[in-house]
């Protein structure tokens, strides 16, 4: 039977509680630490060499549902009532609302250094120190909106643009696509400035510390933020009924493309599974 994914402002406090400690007992476990390490391995951009998975291509939403399956399944055997929320970031957009609350993830950092003081991931409560990154700090960081260099989080105008389009992805597959969902919800965009971040994209600057680059994972509302952007392909699929995953077939050896992108029925690594065995989840979740 089919659970149900809920928006993280909509969670009682029974349910806020079961979602913290879960992530909590993941971590004290080492298994948390687990997913920090295979993002950062399969952060591979489109000015590298070799097959790219999990950003800067195709497989973007596809390998992060399966990397979103995986962590929820974990969880779920820890506690079999927790499911992923997700934060709905056109929506709730102010600092001080969910999941910025003291029972959630706690607030923003302070800001001298950025380090997270409140709620249950705050390095003082000991619960959460850092041990995969990108730099030695063992704590938390954050700087909601970026204070210096202040950003907006994506509108619900924006989020629609990307929406509208009815194509998935377009040659050559990868960053500087200007056609195509699958880009303009990932959202490497043009020019400089908060412009040149869209959507997903923006939302991980918009949180900043933490949240910037590989070791993105060790913030935990990089899991309701890509549980909302995982809630965007599904609302994709319902706004253009056929609309598939693409490419469709492997790029050919004279294509630049070749060996760098995954096709539907390929395997996408580090899975034995496919882009179009993924396409449809109904049976495993559904959104509220």
């Amino acid at each position: 039977m089919a659970y149900t994914r809920k928006d993280v402002s909509t969670l009682t406090r029974t349910e806020r509680r079961r979602f913290v400690d879960a992530m909590l007992e993941l971590k004290r476990r080492g298994e948390y630490d687990e997913f920090v390490r295979m993002h950062l391995e399969y952060y591979t951009s489109d000015g590298e060499d070799g097959l790219r998975t999990a950003h800067m291509t195709p497989s973007f939403l596809p390998w992060h549902r399966q990397f979103l399956l995986d962590l929820e399944r974990a969880l779920r055997r820890i506690d079999a009532s927790v499911t992923m929320p997700y934060w709905d970031w056109t929506r709730d957009r102010s600092t001080a609302s969910a999941p910025w609350t003291d029972d959630l993830l706690g607030g923003n950092g302070r800001r001298s250094d950025h380090r997270v003081t409140t709620g249950p991931f705050a390095y003082a409560a000991g619960h959460w120190t850092i041990k995969e990154g990108v730099t030695d700090g063992k704590a938390l960081t954050r700087d909601l909106g970026r204070a210096g260099a202040p950003i907006a989080l994506p509108t619900k105008a924006e989020l629609d643009r990307a929406l509208a389009d009815s194509v998935y992805d377009v040659w050559p597959w990868d960053s500087t696509v200007t056609k195509g969902f699958r880009n303009k919800l990932e959202g490497w965009g043009t020019g400089g400035g908060s412009a040149s971040w869209l959507n997903h994209n923006r939302v991980h600057r918009w949180v900043g510390g933490a949240m910037l680059g590989g070791a993105s994972v060790n913030d935990p509302v990089f899991w309701l933020h890509h549980a909302f952007v995982d809630l965007q392909w599904y609302r994709w699929q319902r706004r253009h009924p056929g609309a598939r995953y693409l490419p469709a077939r492997a790029p050919g050896p004279s294509d630049e493309q070749h060996d760098r992108v995954v096709a539907r029925d390929q395997k996408l690594p580090p899975w034995d599974v496919t882009p179009a065995a993924l396409e449809d989840v109904s049976r495993v979740y559904r959104y509220a």
